[in-house]
């Protein structure tokens, strides 16, 4: 069972339908970025937790004990496991392989354009995080503090991602679904 409703089984296949993009136009080994885009998610701590940022090791773990209950094959397990593990953007671990950074890529990828913003007011609602800041709602003159407001997160990670894209096929992408983001944010400065 999904943490909340923006990790849940449609997140898990919109990062394993791109990573199998990525896949193919990076000519990485399928053998291991299937696998690791499937269970990239299969332990995570609640956003708010404490230890959030060793999720993706708790989920590395997991996901290799299930693959070995499937005798999948060994030589593709400590290429999983990494994957799994650097894709994380909490635990800050550099990706290794053109396989890990498409998986990294892909995951960070769903967290950007129509689904992005979608997922982030599901995440904040469920920790009942007000939308914006009444007297600065976008950061005009105060520091963001995404612990605090849903809009803030953009200005903290969402539209910092596009930069930390590592295959040239996802920078394109983050870079159109970044500009969605933009525009957003650009209406709902009006509207307020």
């Amino acid at each position: 069972m999904a943490q909340d409703l923006a990790h849940d089984i449609n997140h898990v296949m919109r990062v394993v339908n791109t990573a199998k993009i990525l896949c193919e136009e990076e000519k990485a080994i399928k053998e291991v970025v299937i696998p690791a885009a499937y269970l990239h998610d299969c332990f995570s701590f609640e956003k708010n937790h404490p230890n959030r940022a060793q999720s993706s090791l708790f989920a590395a773990d997991k996901a290799i004990v299930f693959l070995n209950r499937l005798n999948y094959p060994t030589e593709y397990l400590e290429g999983i496991h990494h994957a799994i593990i650097a894709h994380s953007f909490s635990a800050n671990i550099e990706t290794q392989t053109v396989e890990a950074q498409i998986i990294q890529d892909a995951d960070r990828l769903d967290a950007l354009g129509a689904i992005g913003i979608a997922r982030c007011i599901q995440v904040s609602a469920k920790l009942d995080r007000p939308l914006y800041s009444f007297d600065d709602p976008f950061c005009h003159e105060r520091t963001p503090t995404d612990g605090l407001y849903t809009i803030d997160h953009f200005y903290t990670k969402l539209l910092t991602l596009s930069g930390s894209m590592k295959t040239k096929s996802a920078v394109r992408e983050a870079d159109k679904r970044t500009l969605v983001m933009r525009a957003f944010l650009m209406q709902l400065e009006s509207e307020i």
